[in-house]
C-alpha cells in the first residue's frame, strides 16, 4: 500500500509531520481528518532507502502470525458477532487488546478499512500474507449469508485441529532429530580435535595404517583443510533449496518425492488427505460451490504435486463427472476413502463423508506417529554403531599394531 508524507494541523499552536499508508492521497486525508487533524500538506513518500532497509530488517525478525494467533483470533470474532457487537467495535476492540504486533498491525488496518467503508473480506484479501484464500473466503459466505458467526467457529475449529496435527508431528520427529545433530556434532568434533591427534602419533611412530584408518585420516585433513568452503557450503545450500522451491518445477519435483521418503512420506502424505478433507467439508458446508472450493483447498494443501491432483479433479467434474469419480482418477485416496465419497455421492451427505474421511486418516497419522520413533530407532542405531565401529577399528588396529610391535622388540 502507498505511503504518504503528510504535514497537518491539530490545533491552532501544534503542528504533526509524519507517513501514512492509504490506498490514495484521499483516503489519507480522510484517515487524518478521522484523526482530529487538519491537512496542510500530502505527497506520495518513496520511503528513502535507509527507511526501506530498516523496513525490510525489521519485517525479516518480525514474528510471523501463526496458528495459534488465528485460533485465538477466530474465537474470539465468534465470541463477539454471536454476542451482537458491531463488526467494526469487535476489531477495534481485538486491536487494543492484541498482543502479537504483526496481528496487532492487520487488526489496525482491518479496524481503518472498515471505518472507511470497506468490506471485512476485502480488507483480508489485501493482507494475504496472514490470512489465506481459504480464510477470506469463508469469511466472504459469511458475510454474505448473515453467518458470520458460524464461519468463525468453523474456522477455529478447522485451525485447532491443523495445530494439533502439526504439534504431533513435531513432537514424534524431535527425538530423531536431536539425534542426528548430535552424529553430525560428533564428527564434526572427531574430525577437528581427535583424529589428528591420533594421525602425528602414526606418523611418529611410522607404522602401516589399515584402509579404515586411512578413510579417518583422509577425512580429518580434508575437514581441516576445506572447513571455509564447507562452512559457506553448510550457509549457501539451504538458501539455494528455499530459492529453488519457489520455481514451480522445482517445487513439484520435491513435493512429490517428499511423499515417497520411506516412514515419514505416508504420514505426511495422509496429514495432507487429512488437510485437503476437512478444509474441502467446511467450503461445502458454508455454501461454496464444488469446483471454487476444490480450487481454494488446492491452495490450502500447501504441496505442488497433490495441487495439481486436485485442479484436475476440479477439471473434471466441470466436464460433468461425479466426485467419486473423480477421486478414483486422481489416485489420491485409500479404497476405503474412495467409497465414502460414492456413498456421499449417492446420499447427498459429502461434506458430512469428508469429515468421517479426515478423521480417519488423522487416526492413521496418529497412530504412525505413535509408532514412528520404534520404526526410526534402529536406523539411528545402526548409524550409530557404524560411526563407533569404523572409529574403533580406524583408531584401534593401528595402536594393536604398535603394542605387539613393541613387545617383539
Amino acid at each position: 500500500m502507498p505511503k504518504f508524507k503528510y504535514k497537518a494541523k491539530r490545533n491552532s499552536t501544534q503542528y504533526e509531520n509524519g507517513i501514512l499508508e492509504a490506498g490514495s492521497s484521499r483516503e489519507a486525508i480522510e484517515e487524518l481528518v478521522r484523526q482530529g487533524l487538519t491537512p496542510i500538506s500530502i505527497e506520495e513518500s518513496n520511503g528513502g532507502i535507509e527507511l526501506a532497509i530498516f523496513k525490510n530488517w525489521h519485517e525479516f525478525f518480525e514474528k510471523k502470525v501463526g496458528l495459534t494467533e488465528l485460533i485465538v483470533f477466530c474465537r474470539q470474532m465468534y465470541s463477539l458477532t454471536k454476542a451482537g457487537v458491531p463488526l467494526i467495535k469487535a476489531i477495534a476492540g481485538l486491536a487494543e487488546s492484541a498482543e502479537h504486533k504483526g496481528l496487532k498491525k492487520s487488526l489496525v488496518k482491518m479496524n481503518r478499512d472498515l471505518s472507511g467503508g470497506k468490506s471485512l473480506t476485502m480488507s483480508l484479501q489485501e493482507q494475504n500474507k496472514i490470512f489465506s484464500n481459504l480464510f477470506v473466503s469463508m469469511v466472504n459466505v459469511g458475510e454474505n449469508t448473515g453467518r458470520l458467526e458460524d464461519v468463525f467457529r468453523q474456522l477455529a475449529e478447522y485451525y485447532s485441529l491443523e495445530y494439533e496435527t502439526r504439534k504431533r508431528i513435531v513432537s514424534a520427529m524431535r527425538y530423531p532429530i536431536l539425534v542426528l545433530l548430535f552424529i553430525v556434532a560428533a564428527i564434526v568434533i572427531l574430525n577437528i580435535f581427535v583424529i589428528p591427534v591420533f594421525s602425528s602419533m602414526f606418523a611418529k611412530f611410522g607404522v602401516d595404517l589399515p584402509i579404515t584408518t586411512r578413510i579417518l585420516i583422509g577425512s580429518s585433513n580434508f575437514f581441516l583443510k576445506y572447513w571455509p568452503a564447507l562452512a559457506v557450503v553448510a550457509v549457501v545450500t539451504p538458501i539455494l533449496i528455499k530459492w529453488a522451491l519457489t520455481k514451480k518445477k522445482f517445487r513439484l519435483i520435491w513435493d512429490r518425492y517428499k511423499l515417497k521418503i520411506p516412514v515419514l512420506g505416508s504420514i505426511l502424505n495422509r496429514s495432507l488427505l487429512s488437510r485437503f478433507c476437512r478444509s474441502f467439508s467446511l467450503m461445502l458446508q458454508a455454501g461454496v460451490p464444488l469446483n471454487v472450493s476444490l480450487t481454494l483447498v488446492a491452495d490450502a494443501i500447501d504441496n505442488m504435486y497433490l495441487k495439481e491432483k486436485v485442479l484436475a479433479m476440479r477439471k473434471s467434474i466441470e466436464q460433468g463427472n461425479a466426485l467419486s469419480i473423480c477421486a478414483t482418477q486422481s489416485n489420491m485416496f485409500t479404497p476405503l476413502v474412495l467409497q465414502m465419497f460414492a456413498v456421499g455421492d449417492e446420499t447427498g451427505r459429502v461434506d458430512e463423508l469428508l469429515i468421517e474421511a479426515a478423521d480417519y486418516y488423522e487416526r492413521e497419522v496418529d497412530y504412525d506417529l505413535k509408532s514412528l520413533t520404534s520404526k526410526i530407532e534402529p536406523l539411528l542405531l545402526v548409524v550409530v554403531a557404524l560411526m563407533v565401529g569404523l572409529l574403533a577399528l580406524g583408531i584401534f588396529t593401528p595402536m594393536w599394531d604398535m603394542y605387539g610391535a613393541m613387545q617383539g622388540k
